[in-house]
């Protein structure tokens, strides 16, 4: 399906790996340790630029377009940083599904009683809501 999303990615504060989705079959195939690695790259990638920016107070890189997919990032307040990937033909804006995906991390993990945070993210009730709205938005594309 053109313009559909590719794969969603969260990061705690440090950096790590919290969650990984893949919405499409055209998404890279990748092992565990290569999508650890391409987080943890994409994280420090974003802390560069954020020091390289002349900007004072630039969250860094918040978008990222290149011939194969687009790349949209997040920053949390609380220093979680949610990026997806989309193919380039993408019209639905990318922002608005993660801030829709932010909201849905608050109201089903962290009120998840069992929990902990900055640790991977294990439940059922976020990921059916995020299929969900997947499956909408891209309905829309």
């Amino acid at each position: 399906m053109p313009g559909s999303l590719l794969s969603l990615y969260i990061n705690n504060k440090a950096g790590g790996l919290i969650f990984q989705r893949d919405f499409s079959p055209a998404a890279a195939k990748l092992d565990v340790n290569e999508h650890l690695r391409l987080a943890s790259t994409f994280n420090g990638l974003a802390l560069i630029l954020r020091q390289l920016s002349p900007v004072r107070g630039s969250s860094g890189m918040e978008l990222l377009e290149a011939d194969g997919f687009i790349l949209q990032s997040f920053d949390t307040l609380t220093g979680l940083k949610f990026f997806v990937t989309a193919e380039p033909e993408t019209k639905q804006p990318l922002e608005v599904f993660l801030r829709e995906v932010y909201m849905l991390y608050s109201d089903y993990v962290l009120k998840n009683p069992f929990y902990e945070m900055d640790m991977p993210i294990h439940c059922d009730r976020f990921d059916q809501k995020l299929a969900k709205l997947a499956e909408d938005y891209q309905r829309k594309a």
